[in-house]
């Protein structure tokens, strides 16, 4: 988790807060873990909190609930910051760049991961070669929407997976910000600033 910094002001005795701020932490990217995020960004509109901390620490998922998951953080009111702890891999490393544009964090430890999508689909030939199909379908969408939010050229990160002959993609810290996938070497702290604002009227 991140820390909360609560800043009173010495005119206050005592503070008690109606909701604590929501801090999101995704693990893992299945229908469960969508179903969460989208009540957990629901309930952080009514907090008076001006951006939404999420923090993903996690080894993947599923495609498609990534893409459930990036509706929510569209159709969200509030801000966006994506904060990147240990591990972002494959979906999570995706998931990473919808990060409001300057509130994308990582530690410097921290790993990210990319690789081509696949639905992870089986059976008969003519339902692979539909699978197939649908996991180019996939990679194309989501790396165009990557390589948007990184402010690159649409075709940016699926030239570089080529060129790395589609094996999985290592990223230190470092280099994940020279991409523009993350934007700060640091996690950050949540701040609460409670004051008294006294004037003549």
């Amino acid at each position: 988790m991140i820390n909360f910094i609560a800043e009173v002001s010495p005119l206050i005795k005592d503070i008690e807060l109606r909701s604590d701020p929501v801090v999101i932490t995704v693990n893992k990217f299945d229908e469960e873990a969508a179903n969460e995020f989208s009540t957990l960004v629901s309930a952080a509109q009514n907090t008076g909190q001006k951006v939404i901390p999420v923090v993903i620490d996690s080894y993947g998922g599923e495609a498609y609930s990534l893409l459930s998951m990036i509706g929510t953080i569209k159709s969200s009111t509030i801000p966006v910051a994506t904060i990147v702890k240990g591990k972002a891999m494959s979906c999570g490393a995706l998931f990473a760049s919808f990060g409001e544009e300057g509130l994308r964090f990582m530690d410097k430890d921290a790993v990210l991961m990319i690789h081509d999508v696949s639905t992870m689909a089986f059976g008969k030939v003519e339902e692979l070669k539909a699978d197939a199909r649908e996991s180019d379908r996939l990679n194309k969408k989501l790396y165009t929407m990557m390589a948007r939010n990184c402010g690159k050229a649409d075709d940016y990160f699926l030239n570089l997976i080529h060129d790395k002959g589609h094996a999985d993609w290592f990223l230190e810290a470092e280099e994940a910000k020279e991409h523009n996938i993350i934007q700060h070497l640091r996690i950050p702290n949540l701040k609460g600033k409670v004051t008294v604002s006294i004037d003549l009227e």
